[in-house]
């Protein structure tokens, strides 16, 4: 896939406290490709009615569903199969490919165990794929909780899609550079954001304002050579906009963002 086709989305987190129309709109106003759509107790994220006419409103493809399996949505939609099986049925409904969603708290008997091959079957019976996103283990009085289970990183799970998130990366003290050479064709997905190795904090900053090697790795996966003939995939924007305080300034933020990515993916504009 030659550069100028990776598209670059916003992910409606990107402008929380702010909704989905206002996602939309921020995404159209700054020139992004498209949106990824964060599931969240708002009903307006769960209808597929509801962001069909705002994709059409705004001139902007839905390019990725985000599944409800954040701690913070644990009652969305039900049991964890059930997240699933509805986010993808949302992502046929509103016509997207993928679904992004993070690997199994350790506490999900039943869930954890089958997850591999659950994503599997629901890939198979809906044609959505599941790219399981890097999360980072937890800490608390120098010790390290086993929170997700087979193992909070992905890269040598035998998942076939991958979502990388360079703030989740560097909360984990991960090398994303290292992570996406190694993931090659099994990367489908990227959350653009950043991060310091702090081992607890998750920041999701402007990439580039964090330690993480986002400009190397956006420039590796941005190669015609990476994969298998290109990265067949989107890099979506997931920047934590809530401090905005001043006038214009969250916009500010997600148009660096993407001026970022379109200059490290080797993209004129």
């Amino acid at each position: 896939m030659p550069t100028a086709d990776i598209p670059v989305a916003l992910s409606t987190s990107s402008v929380y406290p702010l909704g989905v129309a206002e996602g939309f709109s921020i995404a159209q106003d700054l020139g992004y490709d498209g949106v990824e759509v964060m599931v969240t107790h708002r009903t307006e994220t769960q209808q597929a009615e509801v962001l069909n006419r705002l994709s059409e409103k705004f001139g902007l493809e839905i390019m990725a569903i985000h599944a409800p399996t954040l701690l913070l949505t644990q009652q969305v939609w039900g049991s964890a199969w059930e997240k699933l099986a509805r986010s993808a049925q949302l992502a046929l409904d509103v016509g997207c490919g993928v679904v992004v969603a993070h690997p199994p708290f350790r506490w999900q008997t039943g869930y954890a165990e089958g997850f591999a091959e659950g994503i599997a079957e629901i890939e198979e019976r809906t044609g959505v794929l599941f790219a399981v996103e890097n999360m980072y283990p937890w800490r608390a009085g120098g010790r390290e909780a086993t929170m997700y289970l087979p193992h909070w990183d992905p890269v040598d799970q035998p998942y076939p899609h991958v979502t990388w998130d360079f703030s989740h990366a560097a909360t984990a003290e991960a090398d994303s550079l290292s992570a996406v050479q190694a993931l090659g064709p099994r990367l489908r997905h990227v959350h653009l954001t950043d991060g310091w190795s702090n081992g607890f904090k998750d920041d999701h900053l402007i990439p580039g304002q964090g330690e993480q090697r986002v400009a190397e790795a956006m420039q590796l996966i941005g190669s015609p050579e990476f994969g298998d003939g290109g990265f067949d995939g989107v890099v979506a924007v997931e920047v934590s906009t809530r401090s905005a305080r001043k006038v214009g300034e969250r916009e500010r933020w997600l148009a660096e963002s993407l001026a970022f990515a379109r200059a490290h993916l080797g993209q004129s504009g």
